[in-house]
């Protein structure tokens, strides 16, 4: 399976970069995985409505250009589905048994994610209603994939 992460942002502090590179190491025997990152746009707290909507779109288009045109994408969503990290294992499975070989992961920045990104969007997947720093959020998913692929493979990793 080849899995993208496309991210709004850098990473900017070196101990999420470490989780991160902790979590791809170890996921390297069971899947080719890569994070693409896209700029994000500032966001003064002084945005109007239509301010804000101008930068998701552009985030959007940013996020719309990385993914190719056979990719299952998963938007990461507050409103999503709950899945428990086994759901998430079986969900990925059965992408893989059905031929789904490109999957995508998508974290939006502050603002969230564009409108046209969740339509392109085949799963929304929510890790709760809590706000997750997306720095935060890109170690969490990344983990949950890892934890994904221990639970199909039956290794100790999830207890």
């Amino acid at each position: 399976m080849n899995i993208t992460i496309v991210a709004v942002g850098k990473l900017k502090e070196k101990y999420w970069a470490d989780g991160i590179a902790e979590y791809m190491k170890r996921l390297a025997p069971y899947a080719k995985v890569q994070i693409v990152e896209v700029a994000d746009d500032k966001t003064p707290d002084t945005l109007s409505a239509a301010e804000e909507r101008q930068v998701i779109a552009r985030e959007g288009e940013r996020i719309l250009a990385q993914l190719k045109p056979d990719a299952y994408v998963i938007a990461m969503a507050i409103d999503g589905k709950l899945l428990s990290s086994e759901e998430l294992a079986d969900h990925m499975s059965r992408l893989g048994t059905y031929g789904r070989s490109q999957l995508a992961f998508v974290i939006g920045g502050s603002l969230g994610l564009s409108p046209d990104v969740l339509r392109r969007a085949d799963f929304q997947l929510s890790f709760g209603r809590i706000t997750y720093p997306h720095q935060l959020l890109r170690v969490v998913l990344v983990e949950q994939v890892y934890r994904g692929f221990t639970i199909m493979k039956g290794r100790p990793y999830h207890k």
